[in-house]
């Protein structure tokens, strides 16, 4: 019996018995296109948020066009260094050689291994800039991609996204959802959406728990530290340490440079989002709890500086994120360490 209604059926695109029309459609079909999350009460735009997140990436990686008269005075100051260290080691060679034609050999060794140990990490240090600097480009490029809804730059950019993780085992099952994905998917949105579930949220809650420790470390080191400088030493060692442990988790891995350059991109997206007073409103939060200050002075600057690590903390993951946050929104501080946020029970 022949039903007019006939029910839908699943089928491969790989499936020797499918095939595709490319021609264009005789007419086109009306459709309503209704965005997977609206901007919440106070939130800024996708869109702004987007441009924000890619201003601050160009700040941190992007090249300088001209040279400031700062940067020609440390390049003069740096090559005259360069040469007095030069002939420094060229004195005390020649001295060593007249002394023994033994310890002269041994000097020029040790010159040898300084100068293949000082060009690998001048090539480590070119790598890992690049390497934040592709990430910083294909974040752009997903957001772009997923905007534009492009089915063939998303499957080239999710191919990239993938061999980020290629050297990380517990990726393996992601890497083949994705793979798998790149194949079956046919909208160009819909597959970066599978990606980024598939790869990046195991690594955001990874991210999230690292901000968290260290925003509580923070807050308790604070809390009973003696000395003003112990805590600024502390707080700043904490912040360096999540900074390149985020761009770690993230495929990052900066050298010393590129480290500074991420701090950069940091700082600009801490500007460009006005800080603490942006997303989070934990000025306002601070202000009108004000338990942790009534109860000590101490336990209330622990607090403060805990909620600027987490602060900087969520900034580093929006820099560092090789994808832009589409299925969800970016997590806050009250996602994040919502033990430094908790209200006082009333008597």
């Amino acid at each position: 019996m022949n039903d007019k209604n006939p029910r839908p059926r699943a089928f491969r695109l790989d499936d020797h018995r499918v095939a595709v029309d490319d021609a264009p459609a005789p007419f086109a079909p009306m459709a309503t296109i209704i965005s997977q999350r609206e901007p919440l009460a106070g939130e800024a735009p996708l869109d702004v948020v987007e441009r924000e997140v890619e201003a601050a990436q160009r700040a941190g990686v992007a090249k300088r066009r001209r040279w400031s008269l700062a940067t020609i005075a440390w390049v003069g100051f740096g090559g005259l260094v360069s040469l007095m260290v030069g002939l420094w080691i060229d004195s005390l060679i020649e001295a060593l050689f007249a002394r023994a034609a033994s310890l002269g050999a041994i000097a020029v060794a040790f010159a040898i291994l300084l100068v293949v140990g000082a060009l690998g990490l001048l090539i480590r240090e070119i790598v890992a800039v690049a390497r934040q600097r592709r990430i910083a480009e294909l974040h752009a490029a997903l957001a772009r991609a997923r905007a534009d809804d492009d089915r063939d730059a998303a499957r080239a950019l999710v191919a990239r996204l993938a061999a980020l993780y290629l050297q990380r085992p517990e990726t393996a099952r992601a890497r083949a959802e994705v793979e798998e994905a790149r194949r079956a998917v046919v909208d160009g949105r819909d597959l970066i959406d599978v990606a980024e579930r598939a790869l990046l949220l195991p690594i955001d809650r990874k991210v999230q728990a690292e901000i968290a420790a260290a925003a509580r470390r923070v807050s308790m080191v604070t809390a009973v530290s003696p000395r003003a400088i112990l805590d600024l030493l502390f707080v700043a060692a904490q912040v360096a340490r999540l900074t390149r442990r985020v761009a770690e988790l993230y495929g990052g891995r900066p050298g010393f440079f590129g480290f500074f350059a991420l701090l950069r991109s940091i700082g600009a997206h801490l500007a460009i989002t006005g800080g603490m007073a942006v997303g989070d409103s934990l000025l306002q939060q601070v202000v009108g709890h004000g338990v942790a200050s009534r109860i000590s002075a101490r336990l209330g600057e622990g607090v403060l500086n805990g909620l600027l690590t987490a602060r900087v903390g969520l900034s580093a993951m929006a820099v560092c994120r090789p994808a832009p946050f589409e299925i969800d929104k970016p997590p806050g501080v009250a996602d994040v360490a919502p033990f430094l946020l908790r209200k006082s029970k009333p008597d």
